[in-house]
């Protein structure tokens, strides 16, 4: 099994959006607070529709906490600063890919404690700025559940 991790997520929608994702891929979510709404928030559950039940969803009061108490093998960081991109990573069950809030994207501190193998990037044209981040999430859960062989 794969993991989402939302460090500090901040709409409900892409939530929601992420959370259905991970309950038709198999995939965990890890959500890092402080969250920009509540987990009942009625934007979040239409955009989840009925999936929260079926998501293997865990909260952590911070990301010291999740990291201290959730194992994993490999940690991934999405950024648009990477030069490694999404398809280069030879993702393994147990792995967590990590995304950064909608605004700001992940802290210098948290990247700047990943090795640069472990920081990864979706191509974009050039002068672009951002992808939303559960179109970005969906990228790459998809490929790394494809080389996982789709739970086959």
């Amino acid at each position: 099994m794969m993991n989402i991790v939302l460090f500090e997520p901040e709409i409900p929608p892409n939530t929601g959006n992420i959370m259905r994702l991970a309950a038709n891929t198999g995939f965990k979510l890890h959500l890092i607070r402080p969250l920009g709404f509540e987990l009942d928030d009625k934007q979040l559950r239409r955009a989840g529709l009925d999936y929260r039940e079926w998501a293997d969803v865990n909260t952590y009061g911070n990301y010291e906490e999740f990291i201290i108490s959730f194992e994993f093998n490999d940690l991934y960081a999405f950024t648009t600063r990477a030069q490694k991109t999404y398809s280069e990573a030879a993702f393994r069950p147990g792995d967590a890919l990590l995304f950064g809030p909608e605004s700001r994207g992940l802290p210098a501190e948290i990247l700047n404690s990943l090795s640069s193998d472990n920081k990864l990037r979706i191509p974009m044209a050039p002068a672009s700025r951002s992808l939303n981040l559960s179109n970005t999430v969906s990228i790459a859960v998809y490929e790394a559940w494809r080389q996982q062989g789709f739970g086959r």
